[in-house]
């Protein structure tokens, strides 16, 4: 596993799979879940800031 600050700071769903260790499946549902913002680059690219993401994984309000 990678270091956490070794990720770029816009993060792709790829990242997200990657730094919980989950499916592409399980990354694009987590991801849909709208748990965390997103934003979505045309129709297919999907970006999350890494600090949303940390903050959500760490159970705290983004």
């Amino acid at each position: 596993m990678k270091n956490l600050e070794s990720y770029p700071e816009v993060l792709d769903v790829s990242h997200i799979q990657q730094i919980l260790g989950i499916g592409r499946v399980q990354a694009y549902q987590l991801v849909s879940s709208n748990q965390f913002h997103y934003v979505r680059v045309g129709k297919r690219r999907i970006k999350i800031f890494k600090e949303v993401f940390l903050k959500w994984l760490a159970g705290q309000e983004s």
